[in-house]
């Protein structure tokens, strides 16, 4: 058989009796073996060809000329039976294909081509009642046990599908892939997912007795990637379907998420949109982003599962741009907030920088989104802390660890937000105290985030007066800060007097406790209790001890050097601290007529000089100059 520009003949040596137009295609083929399997083309023929006789017979009673009979004749005898096929499922391809099964010829069945020839046969009624092994009864038995034992093709059957209906449905094939599908998926042997199984990625979560196992194969596609080709018909059908047998949530949610990134432009940034796929258009995006959103399963608890990763908060954030700029339902942008809240320390501080789209926000970034994205993440912890103690009451140290480490996580993130969003000068005071006392204390170790976020908004609205600023200065709880930012606190000329008082107040505590940590070390030394392992061993030996102890004496007379001169900084701070507490109490007192402020005030009474800093630059701190000083006496001794 060969095939010519938009005729199709069969090359068998014999003169074709039957021309049948598919499509763009004519073929010219043979009654016998087309009648002898198709009941379809058997009858059109016999009644083509019984038109013909009954024409021809019209024909020869008007026409009394025997002459003009004779020259007829040989015309006659050389006519073809014409049959036309006007939109015959799957095409002229598929049309040759089912000509092949006619003729005996071997043809190959696969998941892309089954439908459309059980479609086929169909129509041109090739059943077994008709012929012994016929094209329907063929095509039935590959779908049977073949493509509806494997997800993958059953997967790409259905996508089929798409260009055959009504007749698909009809036939049952839609939904028998689509409940293959969701069997195959709802079972929890990777084996059955149709492909090999990657170990090393198979993630197994068994947390109150859930088990969810999620197949995948070499090189990271996923069975569910293959659902982003269906049409979105199809695709919601699936969904419903899926969701109807109460599926693993983690296998839904993840079968949404790939079909948003693939086909709602924007929500994946990473990936770049071929030139050749369309683009749907802005009411077709909205449409299918609140079914998407719609249909994603609710989650409640912070374990650890494949969907919770950053690449997976990632494109949620994208989804919620998307619902921005695509002005969906408030209740689309709602369920996007909870499920980022409720994996938001797998976040970015870039994740979180949500531009404005509305006229009516001033600012440049949507505070107010990540507000109510913080304020379900925080719900959620405590709703799981709460569970967690009524469930399990042996893992409680376990769960309580977790959770410390989640909200630092988060504490780390949201205090980079807020230094982001300070520089901002349309950003309202009692804004960024609201989502800076969010968090609780718990979430901060240290508070030096913090007073970076600080610093830059007094920086960036140098018009707040001295009562605002101490507000913004009162999201700090200035113990929490490492000795470095109090020492760059005491000479920020940007906080207001109260503050500086309390940074020398607690940087002098920090002093005092550092003295005294260092001089229990020096007592308990070589002579006390507490030894290690390599010295108990070196005892052993009497000239080795004798040089460790000498080595230890000169380590201590060091230190205790040290120690005076720690001393000595630590009162001259009391007395310091002192006289500027004395400086609040009388401010009032304070010459007017001054220009230099209350800063200038205290240079001149007390001789304080204060020095201007930015936040990320620091001069030569206490440590420094104590390591100077350790260098001059190890030279010394």
């Amino acid at each position: 058989m060969a095939s010519k520009r938009q005729a199709w003949f069969c090359t068998t040596g014999l003169p074709s009796d039957v021309v049948v137009d598919v499509g763009d295609m004519t073929f010219h083929l043979h009654k016998f073996p087309l009648m002898a399997k198709s009941k379809k083309l058997h009858e059109m023929i016999t009644e083509h060809e019984r038109n013909q006789v009954t024409q021809r017979v019209e024909t020869e009673q008007e026409e009394n000329d025997e002459e003009i009979q004779e020259e007829k004749k040989p015309e006659t005898e050389t006519e073809f039976a014409y049959v036309t096929l006007p939109e015959f499922p799957g095409g002229s391809e598929t049309f040759e294909t089912a000509a092949k099964f006619c003729y005996a010829v071997k043809i190959e069945l696969s998941s892309l081509n089954v439908a459309r020839l059980r479609c086929a046969g169909e129509v041109l009624e090739m059943t077994e009642q008709y012929c012994e092994d016929n094209l329907i009864s063929a095509t039935e038995r590959f779908l049977s046990q073949t493509v509806f034992r494997s997800l993958k093709q059953s997967i790409k059957t259905l996508k089929s599908c798409e260009d055959l209906l009504p007749l698909a449905e009809s036939l049952g094939i839609v939904q028998r892939c689509i409940d293959c599908i969701v069997s195959k998926a709802s079972s929890s042997d990777p084996s059955l997912f149709g492909w090999p199984v990657n170990e090393a990625s198979t993630s197994v979560s068994s947390r109150r007795n859930t088990t969810a196992i999620t197949a995948t194969v070499h090189g990271g596609d996923r069975w569910f990637d293959e659902l982003v080709h269906l049409t979105p018909p199809f695709f919601k059908r699936l969904i419903l379907a899926i969701k109807a047998r109460d599926l693993n949530p983690e296998i839904i949610e993840n079968c949404l998420v790939s079909y948003a990134k693939t086909h709602i432009p924007g929500v994946n940034r990473t990936a770049r949109r071929s030139s050749s796929s369309s683009i749907p258009s802005e009411i077709e995006q909205k449409d299918l982003l609140e079914t998407i959103v719609s249909n994603l399963p609710e989650q409640t608890s912070l374990t650890t599962t494949t969907s919770s990763s950053s690449s997976t908060v990632a494109l949620f954030f994208g989804m919620l741009r998307a619902a921005n700029i695509l002005n969906t339902s408030d209740a689309c942008r709602s369920i996007l907030e909870k499920k980022i809240g409720l994996q938001l320390e797998q976040a970015t501080l870039d994740d979180l920088l949500i531009p404005s789209y509305s006229y009516l926000k001033e600012t440049l970034y949507d505070v107010d989104c990540v507000q109510r994205i913080l304020s379900h993440f925080l719900h959620n912890v405590e709703h799981v802390s709460t569970a967690d103690v009524i469930e399990d009451e042996n893992n409680g140290e376990e769960d309580n660890h977790n959770r410390s480490v989640t909200l630092m996580l988060v504490g780390k993130l949201v205090d980079g937000y807020l230094s982001e969003i300070a520089s901002d000068s349309n950003l309202k005071p009692d804004k960024f105290l609201e989502l800076a006392f969010a968090l609780p204390e718990p979430a901060r170790l240290y508070d030096d985030g913090l007073y970076r976020s600080v610093d830059v908004y007094l920086k960036a609205h140098p018009w707040l007066t001295e009562s605002d600023r101490e507000k913004i200065c009162g999201v700090m709880d200035w113990r929490k800060l490492t000795l470095e930012a109090c020492t760059h606190a005491a000479q920020n000329e940007r906080l207001p007097l109260r503050a500086v008082v309390q940074v020398l107040f607690f940087e002098q505590l920090q002093l005092r406790q550092a003295i005294a940590g260092t001089l229990m070390s020096v007592e308990i030394g070589p002579s006390g209790t507490h030894r290690s392992p390599d010295v108990v061993q070196v005892q052993q030996d009497e000239s080795v001890v004798g040089n460790e102890v000498e080595h230890a004496v000169r380590q201590n007379q060091v230190l205790r050097l040290d120690m005076d001169s720690m001393r000595t900084r630590v009162n001259h701070l009391e007395r310091e601290c002192s006289t500027m507490r004395k400086a609040i109490a009388n401010i009032d007192k304070v010459d007017p007529g001054s220009t230099g402020g209350w800063r200038d005030s205290l240079s001149r009474k007390f001789g304080c000089k204060f020095k201007t800093q930015v936040c990320d630059s620091h001069e030569s701190t206490v440590v420094e100059a104590r390591k100077g000083r350790t260098h001059r006496h190890h030279k010394q001794h």
